[in-house]
């Protein structure tokens, strides 16, 4: 994993606070917080204040990509991150005193998290899923709960730019799917927490016949992930009353319309008249025969 660049420091911390521990949250919190304080402070004094271990706090520096604690000190030091408005990190907007306060709170979380990814994806492993999607005899959107929607429109899109693709949005489907699949296959994986146990377990078995996974969650560390050949991660917290919560669903179809724009790149023509087509059959949805004898 390579340490990112300071100037996007504070996306690369936003973007692990979900997957990470209870103390490694502590301590994400508190780099985000106050990033200049946070770099005058010893590891010792970090976990003090965090009330963790140094041994915490090295982990939490190299999850980051980081070789140790030094190096993201410095990186803090040389960053100039603004500290996070504490609703990034501490609020939730089911928390706010009236319906003004909601509307702020949802914003800015979304708008975060839109920011977080965009600068957080990593563009090689997009390409590298764009060239499996682009590449595959028949491509399969699996997604359970709210991560079903988001494949249902990946597979939308992917149709209409003229890909054969397969929608599983419940997890017996998509097992019996993954067992259908081979290596000229494709299978687009959505899940925001990676640990829904019947779409990582299709995941494994698809990777396992041959086909390519792309995993697009939350968590690079997730199981979902380590089942995957290509993991896409999409940055957006969610909160205990907020499962699927609009941030983490907008980040996720941010990376997955990323996603999709790349491959109709690599479709170059093949993509535009299917688009062509498709867009005509919705605005006149009669039958190709009948068309002509009108026009006649």
């Amino acid at each position: 994993m390579t340490a990112p660049d300071p100037t996007a420091l504070r996306a690369h911390l936003l973007a692990a606070v979900p997957a990470a521990t209870a103390s490694g949250a502590r301590v994400l919190t508190a780099l985000l917080e106050d990033p200049a304080a946070a770099a005058q402070l010893t590891v010792t004094d970090l976990a003090a204040r965090t009330g963790t271990s140094e041994a915490t706090v090295v982990r939490t520096a190299r999850s980051l990509g980081f070789a140790g604690y030094p190096q993201l000190r410095l990186a803090l030091a040389a960053s100039g991150t603004a500290p996070a408005p504490a609703a990034l990190l501490t609020e939730s907007p089911e928390d706010a005193p009236d319906l003004a306060g909601v509307v702020a709170s949802l914003a800015a979380l979304e708008s975060e998290a839109l920011h977080a990814t965009a600068r957080t994806l990593d563009l090689a492993a997009l390409g590298a899923a764009a060239d499996a999607v682009h590449g595959a005899r028949a491509v399969d959107c699996w997604g359970i709960g709210a991560s079903g929607v988001l494949a249902a429109d990946f597979d939308h899109k992917a149709v209409r730019a003229g890909l054969l693709t397969r929608l599983r949005t419940e997890g017996h489907a998509a097992l019996v799917s993954s067992e259908t699949l081979g290596p000229d296959d494709t299978a687009v994986v959505v899940s925001h927490s990676g640990r829904t146990p019947d779409v990582v377990a299709a995941a494994g078995r698809a990777r396992d016949r041959g086909a390519k996974v792309v995993a697009v969650t939350s968590s690079a560390g997730s199981p979902l992930a380590g089942a995957a050949d290509h993991v896409l991660v999409a940055t957006g917290r969610e909160t205990a009353y907020r499962a699927g919560a609009m941030a983490s669903r907008a980040a996720t179809a941010l990376v997955l319309d990323c996603l999709y724009v790349a491959v109709v790149q690599r479709l170059g023509d093949r993509a535009g008249d299917a688009l062509q087509r498709t867009y005509r059959a919705v605005e006149d949805p009669r039958p190709v025969q009948g068309r002509r004898a009108h026009r006649r």
